[in-house]
């Protein structure tokens, strides 16, 4: 666990809003809330007793009595579901302290909560393992491909020879010609009978293994020793953390002493470095010559903001925005230093035309509207924008691999009479997909968690079609959901016949056909890819793709072959993504392709809940089967004593469900309510143990975050030399030693981004006092959408429960998908 201090409670972010998911730090009181979900409860003098029941089991136990071990309230100021600041040692530091709703995996942030004090390397069997981690190998291989898609932007810049972006078939016939032409070769012996071409082979009757251990001798390296040892002499100096070495070094790479001392704050860009420590790092080394005009100061402010921005969802930021925050962070000419931070090339400018109110999409930015359209002598209203390279890249490929998608027409793979059996075959909303996938390359389809029948209706009759169809989520979590529905894990073949039968030639793939979205991509799950490098497949459905961001889309879309469909489904209502962007909500703004919206309601009291927080109403539910329980708290104390109680006592007990099916949601990691605390007092009473393995023992629950955004649940197995041993989804991973900090919490409880994807038969969300200021209409939508059977909501926030389903929707974020996709695409009527 990390030994830095906790994030102050300054927030850099009063212009960069960090999101409605953040955790506030009030502590307000914790009287018993009048919440209109049950009516059971009203006026209930046992705190946790079930709903509709008088004297029910769901809240044993003496209020007052205090949980061991558990902090007691107010013990720290709550910091945000992926708080980053330098105790946390994630991206951002100021993003941290606004309460960033974004899982980080930084240095300390997942260091294992309840750990004894071992340092995280301290795995048993010592010794370091010569491999590169799974997240290392990922992220290459997304380096790799952003790396591409650069080159094919700038491709798209050089004039075209004839025949220069020609391939296959084409390029021999254009050469063929040529050859006549010249008199190389008579017509006859150029245009004779073709020969045939090669068969393609039957695809496999089974996809590759899954990978059970990190990635071997694959990705970067590390920075040389004598480089970090340099480093570490420069900060020593300017009395920075000698831990801060190996990322620094890793960064700025092998001159990074020198980059460190003729500019001392690029240290800014070291994760959870905040803006005050770079520049007491700076004085430092600097002395007299270090003042807040410096131009490297500006730029690097700049920069540091931007990455915040980022981490809060934006993928640019409005120009008088960016310098409003500038001048509150001390920048005396903002201005200047965003000039200065463009002319070096650490961030570009973007002039996009504004809307006109009530106008279609497009006709503002130049996009075709016929008469509708303003003269060219009219002056139209812009915004400036400034992103960061690596986002806007992304955007642009993004709509590039949209609008391709939108304009082209898909492979005619079965007749149209064939889809319209494949449609009247299924019922409602399903068959309306299946008509709008059979003739569009793009189609968006919405709907709560009873809908995800649909997209699994569409892949069986696309198998059936022999169409190669897979299914994609992003975490192992929604994968497995969508698995378990009646043809989403396997296609039809799979069923009563021999799956040692080599598979005919162009049929559809045998096996299971839900994967995740990393290791599609990564080719370690699915099709894998064909020998242009494209996905080996006609039709891929993203789920949960609420949870896509700009740089994974921009990675997808340009890894689908010529004429594929691409069908994205999600929960319109549930937290974005994690990264920046809003892609399935800019989509569905844009109205550039089809919409299936689903009709399917979600069963039962729990459905009846959550949709109707969906339209902003907390409304009181029937709950005879104890489905909703309210436990009302008057503290963050008494918050984490009764959820150790409902998950280790109650809800086994009342309801049926054990403790390993239970989950805890609670907002943020800090505070006396946090993630931390709760996993604390949740492991002390359900797997207590020394925490010999750098915080962990066999058993624990843990919740793993291979790279920034994402989590996969899972429990501790063993530890050796090779490092920590997790199970995951059913698949064993080990973390290097000196990972397991940086990247393992535990895990029985998680904040709303990391559960996103998941669903668990009971779910226990803690609300108390001092997280008011981070709930919204999203926030409490996902969280209380995890339940399937039962849902306990600890509470001490009164009326701003309600409150914020009915007034605090979604915070906008700043994107340009919309506006690039305009001048590319026509909108649908």
């Amino acid at each position: 666990m990390s030994t830095e201090p906790e994030p102050t409670s300054e927030d850099p972010t009063d212009t960069v809003d960090a999101g409605p998911e953040t955790p506030g730090t009030a502590d307000e009181a914790g009287r018993t809330a009048d919440v209109p979900v049950s009516d059971a409860h009203a006026g209930d003098a046992d705190a946790g007793r079930p709903v509709g029941e008088g004297a029910g089991d769901a809240g044993t136990g003496d209020r007052g009595a205090a949980s061991a071990g558990v902090p007691a309230a107010g013990a720290g100021p709550a910091d945000g579901e992926g708080a980053t600041g330098p105790a946390d040692g994630g991206v951002v530091g100021d993003a941290g302290s606004a309460g960033s709703d974004v899982e980080s995996s930084g240095p300390g942030d997942s260091g294992g909560e309840g750990a004894s004090g071992s340092p995280a390397g301290s795995v048993e069997g010592g010794g370091e393992a010569a491999q590169v981690s799974e997240a290392e190998a990922e992220l290459a291989a997304q380096q790799v491909e952003r790396e591409r898609i650069a080159r094919r932007k700038a491709e798209k810049q050089r004039p075209i020879d004839a025949g220069g972006k020609l391939s296959g078939t084409a390029a021999d016939l254009l050469a063929a010609v040529r050859a006549v032409e010249s008199g190389e070769k008579p017509a006859a012996t150029v245009f004779g009978d073709p020969t045939p071409a090669p068969r393609r082979p039957a695809p496999e009757t089974a996809p590759p293994p899954r990978p059970v251990r990190a990635e071997q001798a694959a990705g970067p390296a590390g920075p040389a020793p004598e480089t970090v040892q340099a480093v570490r002499r420069v900060l020593a100096e300017g009395g920075a953390p000698e831990a801060l070495a190996p990322q620094t070094a890793a960064l700025l790479g092998e001159g990074a002493e020198e980059a460190l001392r003729a500019d001392p704050w690029q240290l800014l860009r070291v994760g959870g470095v905040r803006p005050e420590q770079a520049d007491g790092f700076a004085r430092a080394l600097l002395g007299a010559a270090c003042g807040p005009d410096d131009e490297r100061r500006g730029r690097a402010v700049t920069v540091w903001l931007l990455e915040q921005a980022a981490l809060a969802g934006h993928t640019a930021l409005e120009l008088p925005r960016l310098t409003a925050t500038l001048a509150q962070r001390g920048v005396p000419d903002p201005d200047a230093a965003v000039q200065s931070t463009l002319a070096e090339g650490e961030a570009l400018a973007f002039q996009d035309a504004v809307e006109e109110p009530g106008a279609r999409p497009g006709l503002a930015s130049g996009g075709a509207g016929g008469t509708d359209a303003p003269d060219e002598d009219e002056e139209r209203p812009v915004r400036v924008l400034i992103g960061l390279e690596r986002f806007a890249l992304a955007e642009e490929s993004l709509a590039d691999g949209l609008a391709r998608l939108v304009n082209s027409a898909p492979k005619q793979d079965g007749s149209a009479a064939d889809w319209e059996r494949a449609a009247d075959s299924a019922q409602g909303a399903a068959a309306d997909l299946i008509r709008a996938v059979a003739g569009h390359g793009l189609v968006l389809h919405t709907g709560g968690e009873a809908s995800l029948a649909e997209p699994a209706a569409l892949l069986r009759a696309a198998r059936e079609l022999g169409l190669r169809a897979w299914a994609a989520a992003p975490g192992a979590l929604g994968r497995d959901r969508f698995a378990a529905q009646p043809g989403g894990g396997t296609s039809p073949a799979a069923h009563g016949s021999d799956p040692t039968a080599p598979a005919p030639e162009g049929s559809a793939p045998v096996g299971p056909a839900a994967v995740t979205l990393a290791g599609l991509l990564a080719g370690t799950e699915g099709p894998g890819r064909d020998a242009d490098g494209a996905l080996d497949l006609d039709l891929l459905v993203v789920l949960d793709a609420p949870q896509l961001d700009v740089e994974a889309g921009a990675l997808l879309v340009e890894s689908l072959p010529d004429g594929a469909r691409l069908v994205l489904a999600g929960d319109p209502a549930v937290l974005w993504s994690a990264g920046p962007g809003r892609v399935f909500a800019d989509l569905l703004a844009a109205r550039v392709c089809p919409q299936v919206a689903s009709r399917r309601p979600d069963p039962g009291p729990l459905g009846e809940l959550v949709s109707g927080i969906g339209i902003g109403e907390l409304a009181q539910v029937d709950a005879p089967g104890k489905e909703v329980v309210i436990v009302p708290v008057r503290d963050a104390g008494e918050a984490v004593h009764r959820t150790v109680q409902l998950v280790a006592d109650s809800v086994p007990r009342a309801i049926g469900v054990p403790a390993e099916d239970t989950q805890v949601i609670t907002p943020g990691h800090g505070g006396a309510a946090g993630t931390r605390a709760l996993n604390a007092a949740l492991k002390q009473r359900l797997n207590p143990g020394p925490g010999r393995f750098g915080g962990f023992d066999p058993g624990d629950r843990v919740a793993y975050s291979p790279v920034p955004g994402r989590t996969l649940p899972g429990r501790v197995v063993k530890a050796d030399a090779d490092g920590l041993h997790l199970s995951c989804a059913g698949e064993t991973v080990v973390v290097p030693q000196e990972r397991v900090e940086r990247s393992v919490r535990h895990g029985w409880a998680l904040t709303a981004h990391q559960a996103v994807g998941g669903r668990w038969p009971a779910v226990v969300v803690v609300l108390p006092g001092d997280a008011a200021q981070a709930l919204s209409r999203p926030w409490i939508y996902t969280a209380f959408g995890r339940a399937v059977r039962h849902l306990s909501v600890v509470q001490g926030v009164e009326q701003a429960l309600p409150r914020a389903v009915a007034e605090v929707p979604a915070k906008p974020r700043t994107t340009r998908l919309p506006v690039l996709l305009a001048p590319q695409v026509p909108v649908a009527d």
